[in-house]
């Protein structure tokens, strides 16, 4: 069934979309997941400047670097997170395994990538 004014699950999305539009920034599956990412990046700068040992060598001007993927989030990136949630059925998990490919790209951060999500748990995501 295609998404519409009659379709969508609640009259917030139907009825009321022209009034509750702008939420969508903030309250979408879209906005979740970027806001899961920004939670994710800020939580391994935070065990940047501890420092840990592991991690002492991450100096201050990658912190933009790091930035940069939560602020530049697009809807691809979204849908990314969206197929690696297909493989692993958890939501979490698959903004984990997103943030493991974004440090892939970086020869400074590819072999740090396990300190993503390091001691916490998906609730506190």
């Amino acid at each position: 069934m295609k998404l519409n004014l009659l379709t969508a699950i609640s009259p917030v999305d139907g009825r009321y979309r022209n009034k509750t539009e702008v939420l969508a920034a903030y309250f979408s599956e879209f906005a979740l997941m970027k806001y899961r990412v920004r939670v994710e990046v800020e939580y391994f700068i935070a065990l940047c400047e501890l420092p840990l040992p592991q991690l002492k060598h991450i100096q201050p001007d990658t912190y933009e670097t790091l930035r940069s993927i939560y602020q530049n989030f697009t809807e691809a990136d979204a849908e990314r997170i969206k197929d690696i949630e297909n493989i692993t059925n958890h939501d979490v998990k698959a903004v984990e395994y997103y943030l493991k490919e974004q440090f892939d790209k970086s020869e400074i951060l590819k072999n740090r990538k396990e300190f993503i999500h390091f001691g916490l748990t998906s609730q506190d995501i």
